[in-house]
């Protein structure tokens, strides 16, 4: 177990076995520039600080680079981001030309990251998917470039499968390259596929989770109703087919019996869905931090109230049970008679 380092707001982990000690929460800037101005992205960044947020997590494709130039300047006027831990991430933004986890494309990506973030280094930078046109080792040395450089202190991953993270471990091992400390996965109550191949991988080489979209793209927090289709100021309100979490795709009768549960355990503890969501994710093993996304500091601030609740084994075993995903009868029932594994038996799920 890790130990915890307590803040005077939120609680502090080691980002996996080699990375830095992050808040509980960290902020996703997904919205700044899009969706969320720059005044209201002032206030978030400095209500999640406030509350003793230290992570903050980007991309270069997020607004187009404009998330990372009003982190930026935000940090710019409060005298720099030092005490921070700044993550961003490369991959689908196409650089003057570039695009992919090539080394010109990711070189390129970095340098602009540093201007619009106005910092000398990236603390956690992610690779944000896979390239299946680059071989792995030429990104991998890249980054080992990067990291020498001074440019990069952390490298992470995000949106792999299991046999892709396990290559990246093997092939950086074997090539003395960075070995990945964190992954960003989707990972959530309606969302548990990583508990397959990717989690027990991440457990077995001490790589850190940072979940995105806990809350299921805003249905863990109840305002989706089963019979009417969303309309208004929400995400699936402007876009019902918004990505993964689109109605038509989320609206299932597995979905309404998680949130069922979800608000029996809600209603037993006097609190939102959302904090019983984000407390279920938290106590899984490996979760050292989890994404918060909002487009209001009014919304994050509800969000940050998560914090206080811990869930009795009781509740999160509800959890379990309804949001299960179930094992495929091959090869993962076939191998489960003899896997020997512990994490296999914490994870499964029938």
């Amino acid at each position: 177990m890790k130990d915890e380092i307590v803040s005077t707001g939120l609680t502090h982990n080691p980002l996996g076995r080699t990375g830095p000690i992050v808040s509980r929460f960290a902020l996703g800037a997904m919205t700044f520039g899009s969706e969320t101005s720059k005044k209201e992205a002032f206030n978030q960044l400095d209500l999640f600080v406030e509350h003793g947020g230290n992570f903050i997590d980007t991309a270069d494709v997020y607004g187009g680079g404009g998330s990372e130039n009003i982190i930026g300047e935000w940090g710019k006027a409060r005298g720099g981001l030092d005490d921070l831990v700044i993550a961003t991430k490369g991959r689908f933004a196409p650089p003057a030309g570039s695009f992919g986890a090539s080394r010109r494309s990711l070189i390129r990506s970095v340098e602009a990251c540093l201007k619009r973030l106005q910092v000398e280094a990236i603390d956690v930078y992610y690779i944000h998917g896979w390239d299946k046109d680059t071989d792995i080792l030429e990104t991998l040395s890249t980054l080992d470039d990067l990291v020498r450089s001074g440019k990069i202190h952390y490298t992470a991953w995000s949106n792999l499968t299991g046999w892709q993270l396990q290559r990246i471990i093997t092939t950086a091992r074997a090539y003395n390259l960075p070995v990945p400390t964190a992954l960003q996965p989707q990972y959530s109550l309606l969302e548990r596929g990583i508990e397959w191949e990717v989690l027990p991988c991440c457990l077995e080489e001490g790589v850190g989770l940072a979940p995105w979209s806990p809350l299921a793209g805003g249905w863990l927090t109840g305002k989706y109703n089963a019979d009417i289709r969303p309309t208004g100021a929400t995400r699936l309100g402007e876009d019902p087919n918004r990505g993964v979490e689109a109605y038509d795709i989320r609206n299932t009768e597995k979905t309404h019996r998680v949130l069922a549960v979800l608000a029996d355990i809600a209603k037993q503890h006097q609190c939102p869905m959302s904090d019983i969501a984000l407390a279920w994710l938290g106590a899984k093993p490996g979760v050292s931090s989890i994404l918060l996304g909002a487009r209001t500091a009014q919304q994050l601030k509800a969000n940050l109230a998560a914090a206080n609740v811990t869930l009795p084994d009781k509740h999160i075993a509800e959890l379990d049970a309804v949001s299960a995903p179930g094992l495929p009868a091959y090869p993962y029932g076939f191998q489960e008679p003899w896997s020997g594994m512990e994490v296999w038996e914490k994870l499964r799920t029938r």
